[in-house]
């Protein structure tokens, strides 16, 4: 994986991150055994948009925009993730296709959990997988309320 600093500086990484409270020290050691560290140059794309999903990323380090299609040559930012964001957390669980490209703002530190690795985990600490899984329903229903309030709010009143 790395040196005890580097080591001991992803773990420290990790608790922050929301997808994984729940999680004790223990956990988070053995979840980052199950990650590896990217570095991306600004303008770097870390995936496109239509791509398989095979990964959840997550900012360490620097900014990531999010940019969907907007013309045959042309991308609209959606939003930019900084230190603790994560990008792409359904394809743990499913195979769709990423729905945005991300291209790194400046440069970036992410790390990546791929469903391979979140796979063995399952097989290995199911009490760990079931905890992420917890955290993963969280996430989905906090975006669910925020889409639902946005929907809300630009909806014209009835009547």
């Amino acid at each position: 994986m790395g040196s005890p600093d580097h080591t001991a500086a992803l773990e420290d990484f990790i608790c922050n991150v929301p997808l994984f409270h729940g999680l004790n020290r223990g956990e988070i050691a053995t979840m980052a055994s199950h990650m590896e560290r990217l570095h991306l140059e600004s303008g770097e794309t870390l995936f496109n948009q239509w791509d398989r999903a095979d990964c959840v990323y997550f900012v360490e380090e620097g900014a990531l925009d999010v940019l969907t299609k907007s013309g045959p040559e042309t991308y609209t930012s959606i939003a930019t993730l900084h230190r603790g964001r994560s990008i792409g957390e359904m394809s743990l669980i499913d195979n769709f296709p990423r729905s945005a490209t991300v291209k790194a703002k400046s440069d970036a530190e992410v790390v990546r959990l791929s469903r391979k690795k979140f796979d063995q985990l399952m097989k290995r600490h199911a009490d760990i997988g079931i905890n992420i899984l917890k955290g993963l329903a969280r996430l989905m229903a906090q975006n669910l309320k925020k889409t639902s309030s946005r929907l809300a709010d630009n909806m014209l009143p009835l009547g």
